[in-house]
């Protein structure tokens, strides 16, 4: 069920569309979605397909080809690592491995503690400054090396003690 409030947020974005086109404001109500409820599950797209007049494939297609979307809850920093062939040829490879056994997961885990999840990402768009993560879908950090990585773990570990 949407709340009021979320509904309210949907029909701010939905404003920004002719009548005809309101499926255009389906990025913006799965943003709206997942800020309310940490991701967006299979039950939240058939909402937001429903509230757009939309196909529930559809929608998930946008969830699924967007790495912004978080399918399941993810930790309060979600990490994501470029696998694209630039920043393989430039030691992105190591860089994640070095990220997996400093954080005691895999690519796609969640730490125990809740903090950090690894995710993996198709392109950054930020070959010349490979190997690149980007923190929360905002910080993007460029020519990770083991040093840089564990100086930015080390960091937001800290600030949340």
């Amino acid at each position: 069920m949407i709340s009021e409030q979320t509904k309210a947020l949907f029909d701010r974005e939905v404003a920004k569309y002719p009548a005809s086109q309101k499926q255009s404001a389906v990025m913006a109500c799965l943003q709206i979605v997942q800020q309310e409820r940490g991701f967006v599950s299979a039950e939240s797209e058939k909402l937001v397909a429903e509230y757009l007049g939309m196909a529930p494939i559809a929608v998930h297609e946008v969830t699924t080809f967007y790495n912004m979307y978080n399918q399941q809850p993810v930790g309060k920093y979600k990490l994501n690592v470029c696998t694209n062939l630039p920043c393989q040829l430039r030691d992105g490879a190591k860089a994640l491995q070095h990220l997996e056994h400093k954080l005691g997961v895999a690519m796609g885990e969640t730490t125990k503690d809740g903090m950090f999840t690894l995710q993996q990402s198709e392109c950054l768009g930020a070959c010349a400054d490979s190997p690149v993560m980007l923190v929360n879908d905002i910080h993007m950090c460029s020519f990770m090396s083991n040093e840089k990585l564990d100086q930015l773990i080390d960091g937001l570990k800290s600030a949340e003690a």
